[in-house]
């Protein structure tokens, strides 16, 4: 009996300590639709997660559902727990689930698997299994789907006659066709090879096929594109992300040779901007006449189509979609989506009425069947018993687009540039200076865009909608704003709160003031969208901001901290496009890999082209995204942030062009001073964090002594005065590499900072630099326990303090009425010289240096700690 009762205690305490160990994090999924593929990014504080074995979902009533963990970084140097990973699991009914993980833990294996073979022989190919669709894509096939089976029958295996789509022939799966004065140039698509992403595994699976478009006639460049693929465990639909590349000659200036004096890597051969009289530059050469998917649909005779349009345009309306169906003829049928700055702006808003233009056209043939405003992205071809959907997302704010079904060549087209519009040109609008150059950098830039298809059995409308929303209208899944905030993985920032609504308001309201912009001014077209604008004179907005400083981690940085979808959107369309339209991708020289037998093979990538030494180099704030470039203009610390909270996989992929062109400095020790080190030491401290690679941390390692060999000469001051307003790329940047490092000559040099901008406050750029200050005095704070780092801190974030907003926003605000609302609650000092560009009612830029990037640490500590007792 008595060794009953030890046995019994002994089970007791075992079960406690086991339960002890085994945490819970509350998941939130916000616009939650049942069924749907969810990612989910979360971060973990140091010596929190050591295995992804470890980790597993549980829905709102406490049972844990099917799920896939994929480690995405570690906390090393400083320790091997795990700093983020990527949670992919189906959603169900409820919005509410939990993340439990801790020794002890450990997830379901799934009974189901996506079964796939990845073959890169020259007569190879992938095949996909997801258990109730098959597809293949072959090496030497026609670029995207060459068959598409369907289990009609659930028997679990695949027929002929469940054969639903198939290659067109001619490699004309996916397309980029070129137009110039020779005429139009059909492109043909070759498959080169396929990987698997990081990411994959039974539930979910990503695939990225790289290929290229090649042309018949001599003059037009090859251009790289890349199709990442998304399958899913049990499920008939897929989400394809297509990236094209614009390798064309923009306009027929004369080319003179040489570099601009900006990013010039010697001094023998320098253009020169005085040709303002060429015309050239405003003539369009070889513009995209059309882009996209297509494959061939295997249906019966009897077809149906459907779509759905709405009379407003309005991205938050609460009006119904209106649906659309009818019988498919012998025409082409699809729907249209077009806006009003399609190449050159032609109706703009003013600052008391919305610009317009946008039209959305369901087509039979030559004729119009619809006309509305908005298109909601999808449409559907079906027969009795089965069906193929597809859909584009932001299918009006990256318009122009069109989706399309062709019975006289049973196809499925989906274009991301119509071939029934106008092309799409990159000339010039004139031969002004703009940004101290006159140039055109179009050339190697990129798109990526967002499809999903479904292939189903007999469905129901609203079915087909509700699956097509998997990605026309995705959910959000975050954890607590709390959760991010404690985790530390972006140091001690706080947490959304009410506590100081003054210094929250600084932040919310202008985030809401360009959210209600790049509606109210339609910052949209497939170049634009995702990038907001810089300057508000005279109730006009110039200049594109491409993304400085860091924009879209601004962005980032407020989802996390609010839980808000609203900024998750934000976001994730400046990073898309920032990473794409604002960078140079080409010419670049393949990696060499070792995939082919043939040893030739190396032989002849050492003979191929060499990369532009521009590879990853950003393209800077300017009337248009590619007029002009600097030698540091190019933020990836949102990229990574994408990475990490999403599972873009495309955003660390071109992080690291960037940072291997650090490697390579192209620039000699102009690369390693002022800002261009500044930037290089945040960027690189960022990349070398997501990967964990040494060539990285090398190069990192060599910049930050730079830096602080520097600041011995400069009495302290990490920064030369003339780059003031570059105190956050520092202050992140060597915080982060001690947080990672715990070096304490770097914890040194960021209190010797701290005091050197207290002592001698920065005026350069005045407000831009003044305010940027406010960080690294934080943390001098936090790294010395020395408070009057915190108290000077305190006494320049005064003047960011704002008071409540005297109107409430509404669907009819003007954009006047918003900005007057601002500038009358706004406590920044006035510009005595011009208009000051740090006020409420500009863009994302300034506000990087003097909000975004200071309010949030500040906070922090004013929640941590009573504001009287810390200034004592």
């Amino acid at each position: 009996m008595k060794n009953r009762i030890l046995l019994l205690l002994a089970l007791i305490i075992t079960f406690n300590l086991s339960a002890a160990i085994q945490k819970q994090i509350p998941i939130k999924i916000e616009n939650n639709k049942k069924g749907a593929p969810i990612t989910l990014g979360i971060p973990f504080p140091k010596g929190e997660l050591f295995s992804v074995d470890n980790v597993r979902m549980l829905n709102s009533k406490g049972k844990e559902i099917l799920s896939q963990t994929t480690e995405v970084t570690t906390w090393e140097p400083a320790d091997n727990s795990i700093k983020w990973i990527w949670v992919f699991f189906f959603a169900d009914e409820a919005s509410d689930y939990t993340l439990e993980y801790g020794e002890g833990i450990y997830p379901m294996e799934p009974e189901n698997r996506i079964v796939s073979t990845n073959n890169m022989r020259p007569t190879g190919g992938i095949s996909v299994n997801t258990g109730t669709l098959k597809f293949n894509i072959n090496k030497k096939g026609h670029g995207f789907l060459d068959e598409v089976y369907i289990d009609k029958n659930g028997d679990k295996e695949y027929s002929n006659d469940e054969l639903i789509a198939s290659a067109p022939e001619n490699y004309r799966g996916t397309f980029l066709d070129i137009l110039d004065d020779s005429g139009i140039d059909l492109s043909k698509a070759i498959v080169n090879e396929v990987f698997r992403e990081k990411g994959s595994g039974p539930l979910h699976t990503i695939f990225r096929i790289e290929g290229t478009y090649k042309y018949n006639q001599g003059d037009n460049n090859d251009s790289p594109f890349t199709i990442r693929i998304h399958a899913y465990a049990g499920k008939s639909y897929i989400k394809v992300m297509h990236t094209l590349t614009y390798t064309g000659v923009p306009d027929k200036h004369k080319i003179q040779e040489g570099e601009y004096a900006n990013i010039a890597t010697q001094n023998k051969n320098i253009i020169s901007e005085a040709s303002t009289d060429d015309i050239g530059w405003t003539q369009p050469n070889d513009q995209i006449a059309g882009c996209g998917l297509t494959f061939n649909y295997h249906l019966d005779k009897e077809v149906q189509f459907s779509t759905s349009t709405n009379t407003d345009r309005d991205l938050h309306t609460t009006q119904a979609y209106d649906a659309f169906n009818a019988p498919l003829a012998n025409m082409k049928m699809g729907v249209l989506q077009i806006g009003p700055q399609q190449k050159k702006a032609m109706e703009t808003s003013t600052s008391m009425e919305k610009e317009k233009g946008f039209s959305a056209t369901i087509f039979k043939g030559e004729s119009p069947l619809v006309n509305a405003e908005r298109a909601k992205g999808w449409i559907d071809v079906s027969d009795r018993s089965k069906g193929i959907s597809v859909g584009i997302k932001n299918f009006l704010q990256e318009y122009p687009k069109e989706l399309e079904i062709d019975p006289t060549r049973n196809s499925v087209n989906a274009y991301i540039w119509p071939a029934s519009i106008d092309p799409m040109s990159f000339e010039r609008a004139n031969t002004k200076i703009d940004s101290e150059m006159l140039a055109n950098f179009a050339q190697g830039i990129s798109k990526t865009t967002e499809f999903i298809y479904f292939f189903h059995t007999a469905e129901k409308i609203d079915v087909i909608e509700n699956t097509m929303d998997y990605v026309l209208d995705p959910p959000i899944a975050h954890a607590s704003p709390k959760w991010y905030t404690d985790s530390k993985v972006y140091g001690n920032m706080a947490p959304y709160s009410t506590k100081f609504p003054e210094f929250e308001n600084a932040l919310q309201y202008k985030f809401d003031w360009m959210a209600f912009n790049q509606e109210w001014e339609s910052w949209y077209g497939m170049f634009n969208y995702g990038d907001m604008k810089t300057y508000y004179f005279n109730d006009q907005w110039h200049m594109w901001t491409n993304n400085e400083p860091t924009a879209d981690f601004s962005l980032w940085t407020n989802f996390m901290r609010t839980g808000n979808p609203k900024y998750y959107h934000m976001a994730e369309s400046m990073s898309k496009h920032t990473m794409d339209v604002d960078n140079i991708h080409w010419p670049k020289k393949r990696t060499y890999l070792g995939e082919v037998n043939e040893s030739i093979d190396f032989w002849n990538y050492l003979d191929e082209p060499e990369s532009t030494p521009y590879l990853g180099v950003g393209l800077r704030h300017a009337s248009e995204h590619w007029n002009a470039i600097l030698s540091a203009h190019v933020w990836i610390q949102g990229w990574i942030a994408s990475y990490y909270i999403t599972g873009d996989q495309r955003a660390l992929e071109v992080a690291k062009m960037t940072g291997d062109t650090y490697i390579k400095r192209i620039w000699g020790d102009h690369d390693l001073r002022g800002r261009r080190l500044y930037l290089s030491v945040l960027n690189l401290m960022e990349l070398y964090d997501a990967t964990k690679l040494e060539k990285y941390k090398n190069e990192l390692d060599d910049r930050v002594r730079i830096l602080l060999d520097l600041q011995k000469e400069q009495g302290g001051n990490i920064l030369l005065d003339r780059y003031g307003y570059s105190q956050t790329y520092v202050a992140q940047g060597l915080y982060k590499y001690y947080q990672l490092t715990g070096s304490e000559e770097v914890k040194k040099a960021l209190i010797d900072h701290a005091r050197y901008v207290k002592n001698v406050p920065p005026l350069n750029h005045k407000m831009e630099s003044y305010l940027a200050t406010i960080y690294p005095l934080i943390l001098g704070y936090e790294l010395s326990g020395n408070k009057a780092y915190f108290n000077e801190a305190q006494k320049r974030a005064e003047v960011l303090k704002v008071s409540k907003l005297p109107i409430s926003i509404t669907n009819k605000t003007t954009q006047k009425e918003f900005s007057d609302a601002l500038l009358e609650i706004s406590r920044l000092p006035e510009d005595s010289d011009r208009a000051a560009i740090w006020e409420l009612n500009m863009g994302l830029r300034v506000f990087g240096w003097t909000h975004a990037n200071n309010i949030p640490y500040l906070l922090y500590w004013l929640e941590k700690y009573d504001t009287k007792k810390v200034a004592k």
